[in-house]
């Protein structure tokens, strides 16, 4: 069973929410199987390479509140992270563009190496010191998780590798509606939007496996009908 995860790298919920989805998923290990793919979603599309603020100023703008909102907000964050088991840094982090990640993350699913590359940049932007905006970091870290170093430079060389694939990720959450991560679409069926209790993705996982495996039709015919049993087969 598919479930396809629209998300970006500079989303402290999408960070939060993919933890918890994760443990749902091991929770339902050995009933459910499922196979998670990274979508792009750029929150800040119109922010130009290379810009890059302090992430506590910059939602204050944004949302129109003030440093100290801003911040406690970071706080609460945090707090939210610990408990997923996440490391989260509080104070000092950045925000940027972040379309060459996505170009990166499309890379690594070509290369199996997606779900190494994506915990990575995640953990590289809200636990780590050294900033994911920086470009030899970006390299340290998608190299560090697997990526071939050739590769990644090449990518990172050429706006147009993955530019599409990028794009049509895009495309298709707008065509579904979604103007918000993170999103979760579990089997082109469910829907689920944000980061949702741990219990709650395991419920709609099971759901949706349940509906997915075929209703068995039992047909009878003859009573006499030979078959094998307990006792084994009569002759």
């Amino acid at each position: 069973m598919r479930v396809d995860v629209w998300s970006d790298i500079a989303c402290p919920w999408c960070y939060v929410g993919k933890a918890r989805f994760d443990k749902a998923v091991k929770e339902l290990s050995g009933k459910v199987a499922v196979e998670v793919r990274h979508r792009s979603f750029e929150l800040d599309p119109n922010r130009a390479p290379g810009e890059v603020d302090a992430v506590v100023p910059m939602i204050a703008e944004k949302y129109g509140i003030s440093p100290a909102q801003a911040q406690a907000n970071e706080y609460k964050l945090g707090e939210l992270a610990k408990i997923e088991g996440l490391e989260y840094r509080t104070e000092g982090r950045d925000h940027g563009n972040t379309f060459d990640l996505h170009r990166l993350l499309h890379l690594a699913s070509d290369r199996g190496l997606e779900a190494q590359v994506w915990q990575a940049f995640y953990a590289a932007n809200f636990a780590d010191e050294a900033s994911i905006f920086e470009r030899s970091r970006v390299i340290e870290v998608a190299v560090a998780a697997g990526l071939d170093e050739t590769e990644v430079v090449a990518v990172l060389d050429d706006p147009e590798r993955y530019r599409e694939a990028v794009r049509a990720d895009e495309a298709e959450a707008a065509a579904l509606g979604a103007n918000g991560v993170p999103f979760f679409v579990i089997d082109e069926k469910y829907g689920v939007s944000g980061a949702q209790p741990t219990a709650l993705f395991a419920e709609i996982l099971e759901k949706a496996w349940d509906e997915k495996k075929p209703a068995l039709t039992t047909v009878t015919g003859a009573d006499d009908a030979e078959a094998c049993g307990p006792d084994g087969c009569a002759i």
